[in-house]
């Protein structure tokens, strides 16, 4: 179960790190994304921390699993509230990429759960 949490763990960090960069970079996309959903541009900078944060949380969880456990859960959370967001903005097209990225952030917390 450990490899596996780390091997997930590892993946979920690597997608939270690169979408968090997005954000920051305000690639052309990801910005016509978010505005669509109404998301001010001052909360651009504050979605990507809490990923960075999650995928942080995510990496030292490896080595103190109830931080991990906690972090996942918050990286679930935080892709709910995604798919949330796009529901409320009449974006159902969009909302499938958030709802499997929360599907795919449940490994690590099933795995974390599961090995402790």
């Amino acid at each position: 179960m450990n490899i596996a949490y780390i091997v997930s763990a590892v993946l979920v960090s690597v997608v939270l790190v690169v979408t968090a960069r997005f954000k920051l970079i305000r690639e052309k996309e990801v910005t016509a994304t978010l505005t669509r959903l109404h998301v001010p541009d001052r909360m651009f900078p504050v979605l990507a921390a809490l990923q960075l944060a999650g995928a942080a949380g995510l990496l030292i969880g490896i080595f103190f699993r109830p931080l991990g456990i906690a972090a996942a859960i918050g990286v679930v959370l935080f892709f709910i509230g995604a798919v949330i967001a796009h529901l409320r903005a009449n974006d159902a097209k969009g909302a499938p990429v958030p709802a499997a990225l929360a599907v795919f952030a449940a490994a690590p917390l099933a795995l974390g759960l599961a090995s402790v």
